[in-house]
């Protein structure tokens, strides 16, 4: 048998594995933008089927004799080898998912809907205790679900190992001590700077007018409409079913417009990212998440943030970007906007500003949010911290980081999604994306000199062709400090994201 005959075996089982995560997909897709409220019991039902399905395919014994086959056919292939990736990534998968006991990964799965439910409900009326027996349950089976994967030194490194492969809970906290320790200075010098004009962002600004300002904001940054779509949901994600569908979200708030503007560029880096993904490894090994069960192309959730984050800050968080875009923003509110020029609007939207939600947060306070959140994770996964007492948790570290008063659970324990669909131990991949993103920005200026001139003058597919070329098209192939190695010569390294931040904050 050649070799591709002896990998077409296991390529077909792994593509009925990414068809059926892609079918529970459209299902969380239609579940938190379009599903009425009173279909969340079932559809988590549907979606755990699915996903107990897609791990059946995976541990069947047909896919362990496709994968045997295959093991041996790719002996002689270079490490970093397409098809032997394709080959040890699945085996990884499939040794995970043996540890896992099926009920308890369709149980985490029915969960997420229901409790994203009761999350909506909270969120909409203030109150945690609507959500809290969900979250309860959701930390106990995280944790009986990080005893089934191993752990050593903390459960969390179990959760952790899900979303961002070789972190772990004392990892994050050397990172968190050095970003911390980076911040706090370039803080204090942004915050002793006069507050500049904001009060123009608080006007009204009809939803119309919001949504057809992001759908040319997604187009000039690359998104493709013909494979993809923008919807309205409680809170903004981004979900693929291969390269070829790739949707956004967004939210629209009538009386601060920054939130769907730049929701829809954090959106958009995410979806670019999918719809880069080499078209060779459609339904593929390299574009499904085989340890998590979910249809994704990135490596990783952190180098999927490192996208959205670059996009969302560097790009559309620049001055460069209002002072070439700003007209048409005026153009959609001519009366909000009358009054404004493109220098305050800039200073506007990059004002330094501690406030209570982590999506409508500064660059500068950014991260604290992720670390006060990182910090309540692991007190809930070795019970340090019971669900009970989580919002007197979190309302004192908001006051010690932020000196803010948290005025009621919908502006502090509840005004994320990700507790509510299981994703403990996802948190801490959005600081690494603001790492990674910057790591990326830096190397791409230095070896790309040209860059910054054609970002100034709009046209963003010069940015966007490196990153496919050296990001996006990869998938799943390489690890995400083999893509920081081969494109910036370091593993994730912090200097450049806070020398980013030093010299646009406190220069």
């Amino acid at each position: 048998m050649t070799q591709q005959a002896s990998l077409a075996a296991l390529q077909e089982r792994i593509a009925a594995v990414n068809d059926v995560l892609n079918a529970a997909s459209v299902l969380t897709w239609d579940s938190r933008t379009m599903m009425p409220a009173g279909g969340a019991e079932t559809r988590g039902h549907q979606i755990a089927t699915l996903t107990r399905l897609a791990r059946d395919t995976l541990l069947a014994p047909e896919t362990e004799r496709a994968l045997e086959v295959a093991e041996r056919a790719i002996t002689d292939l270079a490490e970093d080898a397409a098809e032997r990736r394709i080959v040890k990534q699945t085996r990884h998968a499939v040794d995970h998912h043996k540890r896992i006991p099926a009920l308890l990964i369709q149980e985490r799965a029915a969960l997420r809907t229901v409790a994203q439910a009761a999350w909506i409900e909270a969120r909409s009326k203030s109150d945690f205790s609507i959500f809290s027996s969900y979250l309860a349950r959701t930390v106990e089976l995280s944790r009986a679900y990080a005893d089934c994967i191993g752990w050593s030194e903390h459960p969390y490194d179990a959760m952790v190992s899900i979303y961002e492969p070789g972190e772990t809970a004392a990892s994050l906290k050397a990172l968190f001590s050095e970003l911390r320790s980076g911040l706090l200075p370039i803080l204090d010098i942004a915050r002793s700077r006069p507050e500049p004009r904001s009060d123009f962002l608080f006007r009204d600004y009809p939803e119309e007018g919001q949504r057809a300002f992001g759908l040319k904001l997604a187009e000039k940054l690359g998104y493709d409409f013909q494979r993809g779509r923008l919807d309205t949901t409680v809170h903004p994600f981004e979900v693929s079913f291969t390269r070829n569908d790739v949707r956004i979200t967004t939210r629209y708030n009538r009386n601060y417009l920054p939130a769907s503007l730049f929701g829809t560029a954090h959106e958009t880096g995410h979806g670019l990212y999918e719809q880069g993904v080499d078209p060779a490894y459609t339904r593929t090994t390299l574009a499904t998440d085989l340890v998590g069960l979910y249809a994704v192309g990135g490596t990783s959730f952190g180098a999927h943030e490192s996208q959205s984050r670059l996009w969302e800050n560097h790009i559309v968080r620049s001055r460069g970007f209002w002072e070439r875009h700003f007209p048409e923003l005026q153009k959609h509110f001519p009366d909000q906007l009358g009054d404004v020029s493109a220098e305050e609007f800039y200073r506007a939207v990059t004002r330094v500003e501690p406030g209570f939600i982590r999506v409508e947060a500064d660059e500068l306070t950014y991260d604290f949010h992720i670390m006060l959140r990182v910090d309540i994770e692991c007190a809930l996964m070795d019970g340090s911290l019971p669900v009970g007492e989580l919002p007197e948790a979190w309302n004192a570290v908001i006051r010690r980081d932020l000196d803010l008063v948290v005025p009621d659970d919908a502006h502090g324990v509840l005004q994320d999604v990700h507790w509510s669909t299981g994703y403990i131990g996802s948190f801490p991949t959005y600081t690494i994306g603001n790492v990674m993103g910057a790591q990326m920005m830096d190397a791409l200026r230095m070896q790309k000199p040209s860059l910054d001139a054609a970002i100034e003058a709009g046209e963003y597919s010069a940015l966007a062709e490196e990153l496919r070329s050296r990001i996006w098209q990869h998938g799943r192939r390489f690890m995400r400090d083999e893509l920081l190695e081969r494109e910036t010569g370091r593993r994730l390294d912090p200097a450049p994201y806070l020398a980013y931040l030093r010299g646009k904050y406190a220069l």
